[in-house]
């Protein structure tokens, strides 16, 4: 068998997906039947700095190298053989933020990520002109902000684009993006399959747009659907890749996308009426659209899937990093101990001890929110974990209530979707790293919602492994929609599990979301108060 992939890796007969998200940049190397060959990773954090959260230019390049060197290291170890040719590759990467460059390619300004609740007025203005919801989050407010605030360096931006384009950008020459990465800038046409021209003109039409050197549609990234080429590596952009020299140029690069959109293929989920929730440092999740929604809601982004159809996204700024920061102090509790447990094994136990917790989280409350939450209008991260004398402190229920606090945000922007909208959810499928404990999380989500919820064997694998599938198809796939072609090339023989709701499960985590909502304004005091002593301590 290594004999077969080993020849395969010499014809370059293999796929290469690259995906940089939040707190890991990772790199998957797959067959033409798409089952991962080699990987590597690269794990950094973003900082605020100067009021932004961020990650250094500088960082991007080592983290990228890294993890294609870990890769590359992996598959020598594993089957004698260098990578020297690949027949497909891709980017993918943390969607939205403000990245802006002038004429020389220069970045005006540190990397502004997703991550920042800082565009409140250009994203509300922008919602009441489009008629269209415009999230903080997304480029186009980022840059509106940017002029309103007469910031310098406007007026010398020469282009617009995410962190996936970025690196697309550097690696072929090309200046594109895919489709839901792009949605994620600027709202997109569905007939038409780019910038919403409409909407284009309004924006245009706005005194502060006047500040650009030229109209805004020139400064953004050509729209790809999946399955086009988007250019090819070049020898400079095989270079910035591989440290090596081993790698050569001319392969084909599809559309880079977003992490949303890598999150619908890795789960399947790009065909109208179903859906997926992807779980990381944020959460959310995506249901395509049968039909346009009839209102507009500040807490329901349009955005598109790869090969664009409109899909309604719920997302949360907040998710693992809460635990994951409890996480770390229990580990250094064990070392303290003297214990040699892993990571995982952590993870493992502690997520396990919640299997023992009352349905109800024995009336412990907890807010997840390490930066701030547009879901819950709470404008800077505090987390905050609350439970009053009587509630039942064990570790069994902290556990519980942190996984539900994690979940919790994305519940008010269902109850929209199904309340006010009609939407008929049959169920959903999930991934993220949450899951490599089996069942303990998918529950407690099946729960939370009152959906079933479905865990597939490629759960943990991530968007790294959905973009090298997205090469696949731009390599192969031509004359089959997407939606068929993974469930044919791709899904046929995929395991996977289904939790439904437990009734007493759903009762607990209906009684665990009152608290939570009645506490809010604990939070968002919390969120204000700690603010202002902040800003002060530094006067």
């Amino acid at each position: 068998m290594n004999r077969e992939v080993a020849a395969a890796i010499r014809a370059g007969d293999v796929f290469l997906g690259i995906e940089l998200g939040s707190t890991r940049i990772k790199a998957v190397l797959t067959d033409a039947a798409s089952k991962t060959l080699a990987q590597g990773g690269y794990a950094w954090e973003n900082r605020l700095a100067d009021g932004y959260w961020t990650y250094d230019e500088a960082e991007i390049w080592k983290g990228l190298r890294s993890a294609y060197a870990e890769l590359r290291r992996n598959t020598e170890e594993k089957y004698g053989v260098t990578i020297h040719r690949v027949a497909a590759l891709g980017i993918s990467g943390m969607m939205h933020g403000y990245l802006v460059f002038d004429v020389e390619g220069k970045l005006l300004v540190p990397f502004r990520t997703w991550r920042n609740n800082t565009t409140g007025e250009a994203a509300e203005r922008l919602t009441r002109a489009f008629s269209f919801n415009i999230p903080e989050r997304w480029s186009a407010a980022h840059i509106d902000q940017a002029l309103l605030s007469d910031e310098v360096h406007v007026g010398a931006i020469d282009y617009m684009t995410t962190l996936s384009g970025y690196i697309h950008w550097r690696l072929s020459g090309e200046k594109a993006l895919g489709i839901d990465d792009a949605s994620g800038m600027f709202p997109i046409d569905p007939s038409g399959g780019t910038y919403h021209s409409g909407m284009m003109s309004i924006f245009s039409a706005l005194p502060e747009a006047r500040k650009l050197c030229k109209p805004l549609s020139d400064l953004l990234p050509r729209v790809c659907a999946a399955g086009e080429e988007a250019g090819r590596l070049t020898k400079e952009g095989a270079s910035l890749l591989d440290e090596s020299g081993a790698l050569e140029a001319g392969c084909m690069m599809c559309p880079p996308e977003g992490d949303a959109g890598t999150g619908m293929i890795a789960t399947n989920s790009v065909r109208r009426r179903t859906g997926n929730i992807s779980v990381g440092t944020s959460i959310f999740s995506m249901n395509v659209l049968e039909r346009p929604l009839k209102n507009v809601y500040r807490d329901i982004d349009i955005v598109m899937t790869p090969d664009g159809s409109a899909t309604a996204m719920v997302h949360s700024n907040n998710c693992t990093s809460d635990i994951n920061a409890w996480v770390s102090i229990f580990r250094e509790f064990a070392d303290a101990l003297g214990s040699s447990l892993s990571a995982d094994q952590l993870y493992r136990i502690l997520f396990e001890q919640s299997a023992y917790a009352d349905d109800d989280a024995g009336g412990l409350v907890n807010y997840s929110f390490l930066s701030g939450e547009n879901l819950t209008r709470t404008q800077h991260g505090r987390p905050l974990f609350v439970r009053t004398p009587n509630s039942r402190f064990t570790l069994a229920n902290f556990m519980r209530a942190h996984l539900y606090a994690a979940f919790a945000p994305i519940r008010i922007g269902f109850d929209i979707l199904t309340r006010d909208e009609g939407l008929v959810i049959d169920g959903m499928i999930a991934h993220g790293g949450l899951f490599r404990t089996p069942i303990i999380a998918q529950q407690a989500l099946a729960d939370l919602l009152n959906l079933p919820i479905t865990v597939m064997e490629t759960a943990s694998e991530g968007g790294a492994w959905g973009m090298a599938v997205l090469a696949r198809y731009a390599a192969h796939g031509k004359g089959r929609c997407l939606a068929d072609f993974l469930e044919s090339e791709i899904f046929a023989a995929k395991n996977a599990q289904t939790l439904a709701p437990r009734t007493a499960g759903v009762r607990g985590a209906q009684s665990f979301l009152d608290r939570y909502r009645e506490a809010l304004p604990v939070e968002q005091t919390a969120s204000d108060v700690l603010a202002l002593y902040n800003a002060q301590k530094e006067c």
